[in-house]
């Protein structure tokens, strides 16, 4: 296996491991803000958004970089942000009573 194989098969894992967590997120995005909206308790508002910013961010690097040029060290700082941010609303959430 040459080098470019092995890069082309590492890109197209990462596609398919990227594509299962947008899908895997979505749907747990899904279940928490329908579960929101069921009971229109905040705490469960919070983690539905929380959780929707980690799975953007999950996928935004690779799209940043794909789709719209930008630089890849740019798309993983944004990620990264949107990640952190994520996480900080959902550690709120399970704060918030």
């Amino acid at each position: 296996m040459s080098f470019h194989d092995a890069g082309t098969s590492i890109a197209i894992a990462l596609a398919v491991v990227k594509t299962l967590i947008l899908l895997v997120g979505s749907v747990i995005t899904f279940f928490a803000y329908k579960a929101y909206r069921r009971t229109r308790q905040r705490a469960l508002g919070l983690l539905a958004g929380g959780f929707g910013l980690v799975t953007l961010g999950l996928v935004l690097a690779g799209l940043l970089y794909e789709l719209l040029g930008l630089p890849l060290m740019t798309g993983i700082l944004l990620e990264s942000l949107l990640m952190l941010v994520g996480f900080v609303i959902i550690a709120y959430s399970l704060y918030v009573s």
